[in-house]
């Protein structure tokens, strides 16, 4: 498949291409708001850069990666989807979660192909938990735990996009950027309505105008209790920081540090290492995934309607820990 990179100045564009790259993906141009940065981008990677998004459809990818500035990405995103092109649209991909409703009301219209980079779904605790469930041994989950925590806002400053850690552009902090992908892990596994229990948001060490710390404590309809706990409070301005992933079920503990993850399962008594996928490559898992369910018809595995629905939590979130 040919694949197309719009947006060479975010952060995960290194990622993407990565990951379209080890799917067997053929990467024909790549652009930027910025001509000069999609210039080097594609120069460093050996990829013709176009200056215009006009230029890069002429290609005719069968999917585009569309990245940028959340002022003007949702505009873009729409006329994409209006043209029927398949997308993997990156975070964040608007200013507020309206912005996300109208484009995930425009894709459900238009029955659009719109998949949302929550690459964390692939890791190996979800695939352990599956197999589990599918062996009917996993029982009832019990409680789950996701920990995100990076380091200093300042190395979004380092990557040239500031704008992250400015509120009204980026609509939040680490609970926005990073939180949502425990947010996303508790709406993928909650059964029936989720409730918001408590909402601790607030700049424990950093001064800035958003968020470095956030601990949410949530349930389901069935019981299960859930933690999600985002920051950029770690110690380093090296990539990583603080990943701890846990699932507990009935009969299972599943935990995912990134590096490495564990099972182990009460009823055979049996301690096991689970394959680990890396944070970083797990774009690989969730790009492989994306090709696929294009190639069969099939929709994306976390759609816009996935992600306005992780926005809206994380809305509230704010709302309650303001009050």
């Amino acid at each position: 498949m040919k694949i197309a990179l719009f947006g060479t100045s975010h952060w995960h564009a290194e990622m993407h291409l990565d990951a379209a790259r080890a799917a067997g993906a053929l990467v024909v141009g790549v652009w930027d708001e910025n001509p000069a940065h999609a210039a080097a981008f594609g120069k460093k990677h050996a990829l013709p850069a176009v200056e215009d998004i006009s230029d890069g459809l002429i290609l005719a990818p069968d999917l585009v990666v569309l990245m940028g500035h959340p002022t003007t990405l949702p505009a873009r995103a729409q006329a994409l989807i209006e043209a029927g092109i398949p997308l993997i649209l990156e975070k964040p991909a608007a200013s507020n979660t309206a912005a996300i409703a109208e484009l995930a009301q425009l894709a459900a219209k238009r029955k659009g192909f719109v998949g949302v980079p929550l690459p964390n779904r692939f890791g190996p605790i979800f695939h352990a938990h599956r197999q589990l469930q599918e062996a009917g041994r996993a029982g009832r989950l019990a409680h789950a735990s996701f920990r995100l925590v990076n380091g200093p806002p300042e190395r979004y400053r380092q990557d040239a996009v500031g704008w992250l850690l400015d509120p009204a552009i980026g609509g939040g902090g680490a609970l926005r950027n990073l939180g949502i992908h425990g947010v996303d892990a508790v709406l993928s596994l909650a059964e029936g309505p989720v409730t918001l229990v408590s909402a601790s948001i607030g700049n424990r060490i950093h001064d800035e105008a958003v968020d470095d710390h956030a601990l949410l404590v949530l349930t389901d309809a069935a019981g299960a209790l859930f933690t999600v706990e985002a920051g950029y409070t770690y110690a380093s301005m090296a990539p990583g920081g603080e990943f701890e992933w846990r699932l507990v079920t009935a009969n299972a503990t599943l935990v995912d540090r990134g590096d490495n993850a564990s099972s182990v399962t009460l009823d055979d008594a049996s301690t096991r290492a689970l394959p680990p996928e890396p944070t970083a490559t797990r774009y690989r898992l969730f790009m492989a995934d994306t090709l696929q369910r294009l190639r069969d018809g099939r929709p994306p595995a976390i759609t816009l309607n996935d992600y306005l629905a992780a926005m809206t939590l994380i809305d509230a979130a704010y709302t309650k820990a303001r009050s």
